[in-house]
């Protein structure tokens, strides 16, 4: 209950009210970012802790607890580029703990009544620590099998049984160089005495060869030694590129963006919360419901405004051209140039959902893939895509997103799918931009997974001999990039080094796992059903 002598100011931090996923009270440390006072009532909006923004709320003085309530530090003031001198109130400095990037090290929290609550367990900050890096520092996409945080898609690997593969590779290769993810680093293999370590990990010509446990169902893999690929990409990927087209910097973040703005959204049958702040126009920021047209998701005002315009508006389906329909499935190819209402429309809708992105006006050098469900009244949008028409860094998705009434239905994995399905068309590999929410990183993550698994079980065996593959052939089988493939192959701890060669070993708990997963996997893209012709962007004068 909070003590009406003492004021809380923007910047306070205390334990705060609220319910858990089991719909238990707990008392998760929050900081107070606004003060509002409605019809003679104060209300706070805080953000907890180490939580997702999208939980951040506003709360009633009942749900503070005040006995543990630390006020704002003042900094030392600090001359200014004008020669001037400012300061303002900070947040309290978290405590050594926090300093550290250990997420699995729970600091609890204990209020004076309640439940004992410590960090909860999520896999949020994941994503963010990628956001935080230097651009200079190496961090690829995915992080290693060893970090705290990783999500268990698969279980851990048995001891497989024994082998003696032919160890006919060259003696200057060495065991798997450490990759720092996310910023955590995995911790080196000591190199054998009297060998040279080459200067990346796995080369992706490198053949490996792949194991399993004595079944007939299962293959066993092999990869052979091949000539190092000269491409400096191979090994360790590169720092993710944080002045992407849609990422935003966080440098200019303030505490109106801090905020979510838009209480609620109606868009067709389904009311949406949104998770993050999305630059609406101002006057619409105070109204209880803002109204969406869910084909070409003007917002409105009202629902009289709404059903005005529903009687004007002849869309049906997203404007562009359907490139992919299979039963009630449609994919809608939107040139960011030539229709930029709808485009604009999209990237402010989807802002309310996506926090590492920004939105550009300029919508023009994107485009934009819809997927809709079909009936009766219409093509319903589902979720989207997009992505650069010319991409320098080979760039396949710059954001993409599944609306909340139809997440954890298998949509996610379909736009990746077919994002996959595109850069197969255009013959290139393809990643998505960096940094991925953290919804974004598990979807891909599975994806990534459950595609090279399939592809590993399918190898047949030649003359007796363990079936072989590379890296490189990985890649242009799935249109998935090296450095994906890698990440991936290293998450899911497949690769061992074994006698001078690098193997993959496919134990009965990574098989009986895929096999699981792929059974709940229902919906997916046939590509006898896709009409998509690429065009060369880079032949065209302006898009």
């Amino acid at each position: 209950m909070a003590d009406p002598q003492v004021d809380i100011v923007e910047g306070c931090r205390l334990p705060v009210l609220r319910k858990n996923q089991e719909n238990e009270d707990e008392w998760p440390l929050a900081e107070i970012l606004s003060v509002k006072e409605l019809t003679g009532r104060k209300l706070y909006y805080v953000h907890y802790i180490d939580f997702n923004k999208r939980l951040d709320e506003w709360v009633t003085p009942e749900r503070l607890d005040m006995k543990k309530l630390q006020f704002p530090k003042k900094e030392a003031k600090t001359p200014t580029k004008n020669g001037l001198s400012e300061s303002r109130p900070s947040s309290p400095e978290r405590d050594p703990v926090r300093k550290s990037l250990d997420l699995s090290l729970p600091t609890p929290t204990t209020p004076s009544r309640g439940k004992t609550v410590p960090t909860p367990k999520r896999k949020v900050e994941t994503v963010s620590l990628a956001a935080q890096a230097s651009p200079a520092t190496p961090v690829p996409s995915l992080p290693g099998p060893t970090e705290t945080t990783q999500a268990s898609v698969y279980p851990s690997a048995r001891d497989t049984n024994t082998f003696t593969p032919k160890s006919n590779t060259r003696d200057d290769h060495d065991q798997l160089s450490s990759l720092t993810t996310n910023g955590t680093a995995r911790r080196p293999i000591p190199s054998q005495p009297g060998r040279k370590r080459k200067a990346n990990c796995v080369g992706t010509d490198e053949i490996i060869k792949v194991f399993q446990y004595n079944s007939p169902r299962c293959p066993s893999v092999y990869l052979p030694p091949g000539e190092d690929s000269q491409d400096s990409s191979d090994g360790i990927p590169s720092a993710p590129r944080m002045t992407g087209s849609l990422v935003s910097d966080r440098s200019h973040d303030d505490i109106v963006t801090r905020m979510k703005n838009i209480d609620c959204i109606e868009l067709g049958r389904h009311r949406l919360k949104p998770w993050y702040f999305s630059p609406y126009p101002q006057e619409l920021t105070t109204l209880p419901i803002l109204y969406l047209c869910e084909f070409c998701l003007k917002y409105l005002k009202s629902l009289k405004c709404l059903q005005r315009h529903l009687t004007k508006c002849n869309l049906r389906h997203p404007p562009g051209n359907e490139i992919y329909r299979k039963g009630t499935i449609s994919f809608f190819e939107i040139d960011g140039r030539k229709n930029k209402t709808y485009s604009q429309n999209l990237c402010l809708l989807a802002k309310c959902f996506l926090d590492h992105k920004t939105l550009y006006y300029d919508t023009d050098p994107f485009l934009f893939y819809v997927m809709t469900e079909y009936d009766s009244k219409g093509f319903h949008i589902v979720g989207y895509f997009s992505k650069e028409k010319e991409s320098t860094e080979d760039y396949n998705v710059a954001c993409i997103l599944t609306l909340p009434p139809y997440q954890r239905r298998g949509y996610g994995k379909l736009l990746i799918e077919f994002s996959y399905e595109l850069s197969k068309v255009e013959g290139k590999t393809g990643t998505p931009e960096k940094p991925l929410s953290d919804l974004g990183l598990l979807s891909y993550r599975s994806y990534w997974s459950q595609t090279i698994l399939e592809i590993l079980m399918d190898l047949k065996s030649d003359n007796g001999e363990r079936p072989q593959i590379t890296i490189n052939e990985i890649s242009e089988i799935t249109s998935v990039k090296k450095e994906d493939v890698i990440s991936t192959l290293q998450y899911l701890n497949l690769i061992n080094y074994y006698k001078g060669q690098y193997i993959l070993t496919l134990s009965e708990d990574i098989v009986e796992g895929h096999e699981r997963a792929m059974q709940k996997r229902h919906l997916r893209i046939d590509p006898k059903c896709l009409h998509f012709t690429p065009k060369d962007w880079s032949k065209r004068g302006k898009w």
